[in-house]
């Protein structure tokens, strides 16, 4: 064999994984021998800590079952394998291709019906309070509790709050156990949690990870979010039951996963300050009321903060201010940028949102605000909020169930598509069958253009009609179909 000179030898990159390996494999265990015990000592410790959280919390943890109310909408071709752009029952084929005179798409249906959907919960008082996702219970005909021992138990829902997903049962029992509520604020990123549920039917199951991230408020899921993310595992099932930090005390209530499949890492609870904030008023099963300042507000850019004279962008600029409401009250004028409400630094207009939205009408808080290249402390007393719909403009669920169809804006497509150019209105979407709009002769592409003698050009405005109109029992539309205008007069429902 001939063997190179040293200094001439080249070192193949395979020697250098050989190399690597035999260090790795026959010399690292010695020279880590007692890390490496200390490293199992300390995992044999956090397993036995989990053990010990797991035993103390899970007798108060409970699976959930409900028979929900669905109103499903839906055309006459159920499951159609494509989408709206080809729909062979939804448009005559030679409308679609040669663009004859329009005709109505196909109607939309309401069919409602009894769908059960299960998940889990947490006794938080020895007499039978468990606090759940909102999602669960409401519209319930029928709500059932198991506890950990199998004991089964018919449920009230006594309280619910969409806007925040939280909703608050009771079983007739005593002397249960239960779980203390901790304060959310405190909880940091990387801390580790416990999820514990009933996912897919499987009773008591426990998940570990970190707090991935707080304060994520771009879901899309409620009204007022501030999730905590969490990477222990939450799948199907899971919504409803408790987020428990180390000390075994409940930090959110798992409400959402990311993902159509199950657990991908990516979890969300409620942050359980937001259920406590409620509480008082879900044991009395009253509506939520919620604090109101009555500003138009956004978040700052970095030009806008640097044309006020910001330095950063943590703060909320207040466009307006509303008239006789309770930021003008409190001297808050426009153009000035809120910096801290109540005691706390806000730096986005959903947080702002959130902080008010949390305390009850009639709250005296101290609001910063940056004025003038200056800061000004002001106080505030809170108003209650008036409804959702009135500060949007869209009338709500009930509203619209109650009148039996849903409109959208007129766009110049759709006013191609059905033959409404140069007409103004709103476009019936969907009709429910057995709704007294429906035996009158709104369907699906019918074009509403006016409201108790009073034109609307958009949704907003066919929202705010409907809600006046509301306080008469009835109204009167003026409505377009094909070719046709006629008036239709619908009472509300009770």
């Amino acid at each position: 064999m001939h063997v190179l000179p040293r200094q001439n030898r080249k070192i193949s990159p395979y020697h250098v994984i050989l190399t690597t390996v035999f260090l790795l494999v026959f010399l690292s265990p010695l020279s880590v021998l007692g890390e490496d015990k200390n490293s199992i000592a300390t995992l044999k410790q956090m397993g036995k800590a989990f053990a010990g959280i797991a035993e103390k919390t899970s007798p108060a943890v409970v699976g959930l079952k409900a028979d929900r109310v669905i109103t499903k909408e839906y055309p006459y071709m159920r499951d159609w394998p494509f989408d709206d752009s080809f729909d062979p029952f939804g448009d005559d084929l030679f409308e679609r291709f040669f663009r004859r005179s329009p005709r109505e798409r196909t109607p939309q249906r309401k069919h409602k019906q009894t769908r059960p959907v299960q998940g889990s919960g947490f006794i938080i008082s020895s007499d039978g309070y468990i606090l759940t996702s909102n999602h669960l219970v409401e519209d319930a005909e029928k709500v059932e509790v198991e506890l950990s021992d199998e004991r089964k138990f018919p449920a009230e829902v006594v309280g619910t709050d969409p806007e925040t997903d939280v909703a608050l049962v009771k079983i007739d029992s005593k002397n249960l156990p239960y779980l203390e509520l901790s304060d959310s604020d405190k909880l940091e990123v990387g801390e580790w949690v416990l999820a514990i549920g009933n996912p897919f039917g499987l009773n008591q199951t426990i998940t570990a990870g970190i707090v991935s991230a707080k304060g994520r408020s771009n879901v899309g899921l409620t009204t007022y979010e501030d999730f905590i993310q969490t990477d222990a595992a939450i799948n199907f099932g899971n919504s409803g039951g408790p987020l428990i930090n180390l000390d075994g005390e409940v930090v959110g209530i798992n409400t959402a996963i990311v993902g159509s499949t199950g657990n991908i890492g990516i979890g969300f609870a409620v942050p359980i300050n937001m259920a406590k904030a409620i509480l008082p008023q879900l044991k009395k099963g009253e509506e939520i009321e919620r604090g109101f300042l009555g500003v138009d507000i956004q978040d700052l850019t970095p030009e806008l903060a640097e044309y006020f004279g910001l330095k950063n962008t943590k703060g909320v600029l207040i466009p307006e201010v509303q008239s006789e409401s309770a930021a003008e009250k409190a001297g808050i004028k426009p153009n000035d940028i809120i910096v801290e409400f109540n005691g706390k630094g806000v730096e986005t207009a959903k947080e702002l949102q959130k902080c008010v939205a949390m305390l009850e009408p009639g709250t005296n808080v101290k609001i910063v605000v940056f004025r003038d290249a200056k800061q000004e402390t002001l106080t505030a007393e809170l108003a209650k909020r008036p409804p959702l719909s009135e500060i949007t403009g869209k009338a709500g669920p009930k509203t619209l169930e109650e009148l039996g169809f849903s409109v959208q804006d007129l766009t110049a497509d759709l006013a191609e598509r059905y033959g409404y150019e140069g007409q103004s209105g709103v476009l019936v979407t969907s009709v429910d069958s057995d709704s007294g709009a429906a035996r009158a002769g709104i369907a699906p592409g019918v074009l509403i253009k006016e409201v108790n003698g009073k034109e609307v050009t958009n949704s907003r405005e066919f929202n705010e009609q409907i809600l006046d109109a509301k306080k008469k029992d009835n109204v009167l539309l003026k409505v377009r179909k094909e070719r046709y205008t006629f008036f239709v007069l619908l009472t509300f429902s009770d």
